[in-house]
Parts: structure tokens; C-alpha cells; sequence
């Protein structure tokens, strides 16, 4: 199937597994550029049995990240079936993702030194557990691991009770979206020099870029940051508060915000209480300021409140779960949640739209070397 899209004509090859490769390589995919998932040949890509639920053969988990992609399979044990994937890098290939185990590519010549010292125009994107350098370089990680040892579970939750990781992997997925962004900047450069690069992320590297904000708070105050469940330190009030029936989030991000609330709340003399009268004064009395507000708010609905707050100009949102995610009208006007073209699976789109435009689901993913014979030319007899 001829791709369409802003990365159409370009060939990419995953040799990836799980989530982080299997993610970009997916965006690439979805934006058009033709992707070969290369896979074991005995049970592919770990994530296939990440179930249940299972969902058209393969698990959900695995289907929601390996959509408009072709799959072939090769046993790197065999000289031949090695050979001919390596005759398809150097002969098709513009870019090569990989997060295979440390030092398992490069027994094979699959890694990117050896593939671009014949192709100097190849791009070639590692995405590595702990990263390329320190002691820790040829030690494996999957996301749990990267949330604790970033620090990232050490301010999720609450304190005072155990460590929680965030729901979804995070790491993963958005050390994929920094797999793309490499890519990105490389096919420009390339674009001006003919040469291609080899580019490194890595799953610590992108938990470490999570904490951005929270290391620099540690960093200019020297207090170690901790858990403050649904809050943001820096900012006040900016959390989720009970209603009678149910919860809701209310943003006042701002000075003008907070005065907004205060009208809304039936509390206008708080703008000018001292405690409160600027960010930093309500950062420092936030315990007194959250439970006053959430005395007011608990008296009446969630619906009630969202109302008030919407009329009134203040930030809010109700905490949904996923089924009413599904369901809410302005999920189903963004069309995120694209049908499969045989109408059997609805997976997650792409959060990008061009030209008014979001790119479509016009291919399932593949079965287990659905397309070994086709992209290696093999003989059919």
C-alpha cells in the first residue's frame, strides 16, 4: 500500500520491542513513512502476549503501537536471513530505530556504526535503557524502573503513603516521541549535507527531561521536592477538590484567576487577605487556603460547581474515567479515537491535524511476518 503523508518516501526500519521503539516507529508510520517492523520469528515482539485483554490476535497493547507498519521476520542467527535484512537497510533503508538489549545488534553488525560505514546517509536512532554513557550503560530498564530512578515516583502521590508509578508509561511512549524529534532534526541536517548521523535517546534520559521543572526547584531552593498528590508546588490553588458527589479540578493559575474564585466562591474578601493575596503568599498557606475551599465546594454538586467556575471564568475540568473519556462530545468531535478500516478495532490517533487534517487508520497492524516474502523479495515457490 503506497503511503500518503508528510514523511511519505521515506523507508524506515524498527528493530523494536515493547513500547519506545514500537511508539515512534508507529508515528513515523501514521505520518506517512513506510515502516518494517523486523521481529523474532518464534513470538515477535514481546508485547503480542501483553494480555488480556487480547483484541484481533494480538494484545491491545500491542495493537495500539504497532498499527501502519509492514512486519517481517528474521532469526539474526541465520547468516542468510541476516544478510538479507542488511541488503534492505543498505539498499532501502533511510532510517534504522532500535531498542534492543545492550550489545545485541552490534554481534550482528546491526548497529548503527557498523550499517553506516557502508551508508553514511543512514539515520540511526538508539533508544537505550539508562543511556550510551556511565555505569550503568549496558544495564536494561523498562519504564517502572526509570519513574523510580529519576525520581519521578518519589512526587507522585501522596505523602506518607507508598510510591505509586504515573498510570501510563511515560517514559516510554515519550522517550518514542523523542526518538521522532531526533529523526526529525537528522533527515534536515541531511537534507543540507547528503549525510546522515546516528542520533541517542534513552529511557533515563527522558524521565530525567520529566523532571525538568522539579529539578530546578530542588536546584534553586535546595529543598528536596515532594509528594503533593493532585497539587502543583509552585502554584496555589491548583488541585483536585470533592464536591458532594463527585470531584473536580480548579486551575486559578494566576492572580486574576484567583480573584475570579474568590467571586465565585462567595469570598471576594480574599483578594485581599495577606495570606493570599499573591501566588507565593498562597503557595506558603496552602493547607489553610485548600481547606477552606474545599469546606465551600463540598457543599454543593460537581455540576453545579463546573457551572459557577465556567461563568465565572476560572479554569476547571470534572475528573472523568476512561469510559467517560470515550464518550464526551468534544473527544468524539477531535476524532482521536479512529475505527480500523475493517471497522474491527478503534485505537488512538495522533495528536496532529494538517491543514485541518488528522492523519488516518488505514492499515491494521500486521501479523507475525505478515510481509517477510514481500519486502525481502523472497521466492514464493
Amino acid at each position: 500500500m503506497e503511503s500518503s503523508g508528510p514523511l511519505s518516501g521515506l523507508t524506515v526500519v524498527e528493530l523494536g520491542h515493547s513500547v519506545a521503539a514500537p511508539f515512534g516507529g508507529q508515528t513515523l508510520a501514521i505520518l506517512g513513512a513506510r515502516v518494517i517492523k523486523v521481529e523474532n520469528p518464534i513470538n515477535g515482539d514481546d508485547a503480542r502476549s501483553w494480555g488480556p485483554p487480547f483484541w484481533e490476535g494480538a494484545s491491545a497493547c500491542f495493537q495500539s503501537l504497532n498499527r501502519e507498519k509492514l512486519s517481517i521476520t528474521v532469526d539474526f542467527k541465520d547468516s542468510e536471513q541476516l544478510e538479507d535484512l542488511k541488503r534492505l537497510i543498505d539498499t532501502e533503508a533511510d532510517i534504522v530505530v532500535q531498542n534492543q538489549r545492550p550489545g545485541l545488534l552490534q554481534r550482528f553488525g546491526l548497529d548503527g556504526e557498523s550499517l553506516r560505514s557502508s551508508k553514511p546517509g543512514l539515520i540511526y536512532c538508539n533508544i537505550g535503557a539508562f543511556g550510551a554513557e556511565g555505569p550503568l550503560r549496558s544495564k536494561p530498564g523498562y519504564d517502572p524502573l526509570m519513574q523510580a530512578f529519576s525520581g519521578i515516583m518519589s512526587i507522585t502521590g501522596e505523602e506518607g503513603r507508598e510510591p505509586v508509578r504515573v498510570g501510563p508509561s511515560i517514559i516510554d511512549i515519550a522517550a518514542g516521541m523523542w526518538s521522532c524529534i531526533g529523526l526529525l532534526a537528522a533527515l534536515h541536517e541531511r537534507n543540507q549535507t547528503g549525510i546522515g548521523c546516528e542520533v541517542d535517546t534513552s529511557l533515563y534520559e527522558t524521565a530525567l527531561a520529566w523532571m525538568t521543572v522539579p529539578s530546578a526547584m530542588h536546584l534553586a531552593s535546595g529543598t528536596v521536592p515532594a509528594r503533593t498528590g493532585s497539587e502543583v508546588g509552585m502554584l496555589a490553588p491548583y488541585k483536585v477538590y470533592r464536591a458532594a458527589d463527585d470531584y473536580l479540578v480548579i486551575a486559578a493559575g494566576n492572580d486574576n484567576l484567583f480573584g475570579r474564585l474568590c467571586d465565585v466562591l462567595g469570598v471576594p474578601e480574599w483578594k485581599t487577605d495577606n495570606r493570599f493575596a499573591s501566588n507565593p503568599e498562597r503557595v506558603n498557606n496552602r493547607k489553610v487556603l485548600n481547606d477552606s475551599i474545599q469546606g465551600i465546594i463540598e457543599r454543593e454538586s460537581r455540576d453545579d460547581w463546573i457551572r459557577r467556575l465556567d461563568e465565572g471564568g476560572v479554569p476547571n475540568t470534572p475528573l472523568q474515567s476512561f469510559d467517560q473519556v470515550v464518550e464526551h462530545p468534544q473527544t468524539k468531535a477531535l476524532g482521536m479515537l479512529q475505527e480500523s478500516p475493517d471497522g474491527e478495532m478503534t485505537l488512538m490517533g495522533v495528536p496532529l491535524s494538517f491543514n485541518g487534517t488528522r492523519p488516518g487508520y488505514t492499515q491494521n497492524p500486521p501479523q507475525l511476518g505478515e510481509h517477510t516474502r514481500s519486502v525481502l523479495k523472497q521466492d514464493t515457490d
